[in-house]
């Protein structure tokens, strides 16, 4: 990221996957931008080698700004917070509140069940096959991130409309 002069804008936690990954950005020079509610920075969970910190009153604020933040979203390994965050930035990206892409990093196939879930709602008819197709990108490595991103599909008010299913 830090080589490509991609700034990481994150959750701004100081322990797991993402501080490794915002360690990584900055030893090799890069921005890093942690969004973190109060609350989490009262408990010391914060990374305090972020660049940046923006503190935020809740949750919901931490993600929003997020999201408003990025140019795309991507989902590492990661546990149930990880799985919150992925599931609300495709709701909103199905909803049309956003149309950035979305990657789903899928090393070891960590989200194979996730992708069979969200397989299986296609075929109860309880989510479009377009959304499936087009609202995120699924790679295997960490290097396939970059350009995901770039060759994601459109989306816009066309993808959104078929929000609901029949």
């Amino acid at each position: 990221m830090a080589e490509e002069h991609i700034e990481l804008v994150y959750g701004d936690g100081g322990i797991g996957l993402m501080r490794h990954l915002a360690d990584g950005a900055l030893s090799a020079g890069g921005k890093v931008i942690g969004v973190i509610p109060r609350f989490m920075v009262e408990r010391g969970w914060n990374n305090p080698r972020s660049t940046q910190t923006i503190v935020t009153e809740s949750m919901h604020e931490r993600k929003a700004t997020i999201v408003q933040m990025v140019d795309a979203m991507v989902a590492l390994p990661g546990g149930v917070g990880t799985m919150e965050e992925l599931f609300e930035c495709l709701t909103w990206k199905q909803l049309g509140l956003h149309g950035k892409p979305v990657v789903i990093v899928n090393t070891d196939g960590f989200f194979d069940p996730i992708l069979a879930a969200l397989d299986k709602m296609v075929d109860e008819h309880f989510m479009q096959p377009l959304h499936r197709d087009k609202m995120f990108t699924v790679v295997n490595n960490p290097e396939d991130v970059l350009p995901a991103i770039q060759a994601a599909a459109q989306w816009g008010e066309q993808e959104s409309s078929h929000a609901r299913t029949r």
